[in-house]
């Protein structure tokens, strides 16, 4: 008899560890990215960023837990109404486990919203915004690949003391590029450098002429440019063709090396950027990015990379976990250090910050360049404690002070 009960005590712990017994919702892990489909942030994230989930999902083996692993993606038509309706939909309709990214800040800042309503993950590689690990953080987000701080602290940093000291911003004008250009102005006037002044332009802007007839106007070395994607890809030609630079330094606050292939190296060489991510860094990063391009035709961007990363990191947790619910597969996120290609030792902090290396890059001269993607060239290593957000500056109310 007892022989007995000892084994039907060993059975029921084997199924209890087994995948059948694992606590997974609807019996289906879904993943969803609500991005920019078809506009100016197309190129950074998209179809791109799907297909980074995709290969994650795969390459895990196209199940965890015994059970299936979805990805859905929609396009936001970068309308925050619109993000805010998808993630309701899918959280309450669909039963989408986990938001993998939501690309641009306004977006992603409705749909946080909701994700924290309906505690579900959201995970965040696109936008820039620091309110997402500030004010808007909540228990169940992440802020993966980059920040405005970061952006900011490493870029700005280094203008400055190349001698940029006079500041002119060009500025999107929504939650982001406000953002930007705050916590650069910080930078710029902690280092001894000054703002001369503004001009806020519309999102998705064709024409900037105006706006930057008022920076050269103003007597700026330096022209901030808190915009991104096509913006800043038209911001960069647009300066270009009206005779603004080379009198005036234009920095780059935001840019992809999506961009630069657009603006063409004899127009942008020289800019200095950051990244979190760069395709040539080393091995890791080459080995992955030629899998990507097999299928995209396009090497990833940050924001691509970042997506795989954290998609892995999720699936890697719910496996650990035993489980989709919400609270514990955070906790393993937070608990777990991130390793591999695209960060080291990476760290998810209380605030949802994911803190890891950031790169300062500069564009090559055309004869620098030996291939198509051949764009950058490393100027510095920045470790990740020194270029995100300090815990004590953070007004995350999850972060414990004192």
């Amino acid at each position: 008899m007892k022989t007995a009960l000892t084994a039907a005590c060993a059975a029921l712990a084997l199924a209890a560890a087994s995948p059948a017994a694992a606590q997974i919702s609807d019996d289906v892990v879904r993943i969803g990215l609500i991005l920019d489909m078809s506009s100016l942030y197309a190129d950074i994230t998209g179809p791109g960023s799907e297909l980074a989930a995709r290969m994650a999902a795969e390459d895990f083996g196209g199940t965890v837990l015994g059970k299936p692993i979805e990805v859905l993606a929609a396009d936001h038509f970068n309308k925050a109404d619109v993000a805010a309706s998808i993630a309701r939909e899918w959280f309450d309709a669909r039963q989408v486990d986990a938001l993998m990214d939501v690309a641009a800040s306004a977006t992603a800042l409705a749909a946080q919203e909701i994700a924290k309503a309906r505690n579900k993950i959201a995970v965040f590689n696109g936008p820039g915004s620091t309110a997402l690990t500030n004010a808007a953080c909540g228990p169940q987000s992440a802020h993966w690949t980059f920040d405005n701080y970061a952006m900011a602290h490493v870029t700005g940093k280094a203008v400055v003391q190349q001698g940029g000291k006079k500041w002119f911003f060009l500025t999107a004008d929504y939650a982001f590029g406000h953002d930007l250009q705050k916590q650069t102005a910080a930078v710029v006037t902690a280092n001894g450098g000054q703002v001369l002044g503004e001009a806020r332009h519309p999102l998705n802007s064709p024409d900037l002429s105006s706006f930057l007839l008022a920076a050269q106007s103003s007597g700026a070395d330096v022209i901030g440019l808190a915009n991104a994607g096509g913006d800043t890809v038209n911001s960069i030609k647009q300066a270009s063709e009206f005779g603004v630079t080379p009198k005036q330094k234009l920095a780059g606050l935001l840019v992809f090396h999506t961009d630069v292939k657009i603006i063409g190296l004899q127009t942008a060489k020289g800019l200095l950027l950051t990244e979190g991510f760069y395709w040539d860094l080393n091995d890791e990063t080459r080995a992955w990015s030629k899998r990507f391009y097999e299928r995209m035709k396009k090497m990833p961007t940050s924001a691509q990379a970042g997506v795989y990363s954290a998609t892995m990191h999720y699936l890697n947790a719910v496996k650990a976990a035993g489980t989709d619910d919400t609270a514990k597969v955070m906790a393993r996120m937070k608990a777990t250090p991130v390793n591999d290609f695209f960060a080291k030792n990476g760290k998810l902090r209380e605030d949802g910050r994911m803190v890891h290396d950031m790169y300062l890059f500069e564009v090559k001269k055309p004869e620098e360049s030996k291939g198509e993607y051949d764009l950058y060239k490393l100027v510095a290593t920045v470790p990740g404690d020194q270029a995100f957000m300090p815990l004590a500056e953070s007004t995350c109310p999850l972060v414990k002070k004192g």
